[in-house]
């Protein structure tokens, strides 16, 4: 499904949960795809803070994680004027719906989904109710503001899948309320490889940070793995290549290609080529959120404004769902 297929008429909603630096990971499974459906879709983006508590559990550490995630989104070119960003904390009808779905929701499927599957597998005794209930908070995150697509990857598929099964049952139990969102898979939202030929991830600390600094960053990219083919042998493409490929044109690819397969390029070369590209990509980017971290008091409004915005659809929604299930007796 192409997004240029859609008029400004249709609604995305996305939500982003705060768990530290930025990567190139996040910014092309994601972010970057988040700033340009702001140009033909009515876009709601919100920071997912409330879920961050199921794991931080330190106050500074999550006011800095929700400030940096709100500073990346505006440095890469979320724009306020045609998107509404918000926090979800800041919108009260988030919780106060999330009980009344979990009062329709079967406990064998939160047993079923991701979250609480992997926590339990690996044993984990401490597991919160918070992460166990996680799926309906996220089911509420999305069916309040009606959207029509929720934009994912592979692995969230399903989360719209248990919302759309919950708005289903509560428009069956109570009358028509919900929409039924559609899951947008992006075409390239493939899986980005690491620095050590993984995923890349946070959790394999293998990433490649978008506004790391200078120093940083030629560290993280002279750092990547590679095989022991010697210099002067004709090299496969490889992870350097796949990385350099996302921020290439075509004939920067092709002379890449070409010296890979002549042999006589060392992956060191190669390297020192990459991080070139993503400095010369990201340092637009890099200069506003250093601008942006000075002005923390604009972020804020952002953020305010967004959330004022927010709440008019979902105090909306909250409205017809007391009506429906005899909550507002009037």
């Amino acid at each position: 499904m192409s997004t240029s297929h859609h008029n400004k008429t249709k609604r995305i909603l996305s939500g982003v949960k705060p768990t530290g630096k930025a990567h190139i990971g996040n910014y092309l499974g994601a972010m970057r795809n988040h700033v340009n459906m702001q140009q033909d879709h009515e876009n709601f983006i919100f920071i997912a803070d409330l879920h961050s508590l199921t794991t931080v559990k330190n106050k500074a550490e999550l006011q800095g994680l929700i400030i940096d995630l709100a500073l990346d989104y505006l440095a890469l070119g979320l724009d306020p004027k045609k998107a509404v960003f918000f926090r979800q904390s800041d919108i009260p009808e988030h919780t106060e719906l999330t009980w009344i779905l979990n009062c329709l929701t079967p406990m064998p499927m939160l047993e079923n989904a991701h979250a609480y599957k992997d926590a339990a597998a690996k044993g984990n005794k401490e597991i919160n109710a918070g992460t166990f209930t996680y799926p309906v908070l996220m089911a509420v995150d999305i069916l309040i503001y009606k959207p029509d697509i929720v934009p994912v990857g592979k692995d969230q598929k399903q989360h719209v899948e248990i919302a759309r099964d919950l708005a289903g049952k509560f428009n069956r139990t109570f009358g028509e309320v919900f929409k039924l969102p559609e899951p947008y898979i992006p075409k390239e939202a493939a899986v980005v490889i690491g620095t050590d030929g993984q995923k890349m991830s946070k959790s394999y600390g293998n990433t490649i940070e978008i506004f790391a600094s200078d120093k940083e960053l030629k560290k993280q990219v002279m750092g990547i793995i590679t095989d022991s083919t010697p210099i002067e042998a004709p090299k496969a493409p490889d992870t350097i290549y796949q990385l350099y490929s996302y921020f290439a044109n075509e004939q920067e690819k092709a002379d890449l290609l070409e010296k890979y397969q002549a042999g006589g390029m060392g992956y060191g070369d190669a390297k020192k080529q990459l991080l070139e590209k993503i400095t010369e990509t990201f340092k637009p980017y890099r200069q506003e959120r250093e601008k942006l971290k000075n002005d923390l008091k604009y972020v804020m409004d952002v953020l305010k404004t967004g959330a004022e915005k927010a709440r008019e659809t979902a105090s909306a929604t909250k409205a017809e769902v007391w009506d429906k299930t005899g909550l507002s007796i009037s």
